[in-house]
């Protein structure tokens, strides 16, 4: 099991760094022809579009991954411990609940564009995989919600038990 502990690790961090570099190694050379060379690239501009939804979308399931999204922490410091618990599971809920739903729309939207058969006018990709960059990311950050909500449980729990050790018992 290291491959699958290894990829659970690293793959939003390998995905996101080939995205990063691959649109600023075409950003640069967009630059590079435009401005040296005085001939721009018809491509690049494209490429980079593509990259940059990708990036967005497997980015939101890293920021899950690692728990990094915004949250208003003054609304959790007013609670206790089982209150914050509380809160930050329906926050988690209502979170999946949305990435469960752009899962589906965003497949639907997906089969739309591949059945239309629309194409990038510069780089002649099949505009699907664009849109096909919400569904993945969104049920990779499914995938993360729910390893969030184990994770945390699990957290919570084990607190609990060394919470209920330390009182004496009569």
């Amino acid at each position: 099991m290291p491959v699958l502990r290894w990829i659970d690790h690293n793959l939003e961090r390998v995905i996101l760094f080939i995205l990063l570099l691959i649109m600023t190694v075409v950003i640069v050379l967009q630059v590079f022809m435009r401005y040296v060379v005085e001939s721009s690239l018809t491509w690049s501009e494209e490429l980079a579009r593509f990259c940059f939804v990708w990036l967005i979308y497997i980015g939101i399931s890293y920021g899950v991954k690692k728990a990094k999204h915004i949250r208003v922490e003054a609304l959790l410091s007013v609670f206790k411990r089982r209150g914050k618990y509380v809160i930050n599971m329906i926050a988690y809920l209502l979170f999946l609940f949305f990435a469960l739903f752009a899962v589906y729309y965003g497949f639907s939207i997906y089969q739309v564009i591949k059945d239309t058969g629309q194409v990038a006018p510069s780089i002649r990709i099949s505009m699907s995989i664009m849109y096909l960059g919400m569904p993945v990311g969104m049920l990779l950050t499914s995938f993360r919600l729910i390893q969030r909500i184990y994770i945390e449980t699990k957290t919570y729990r084990a607190d609990e038990e060394v919470i209920d050790n330390d009182i004496p018992r009569l």
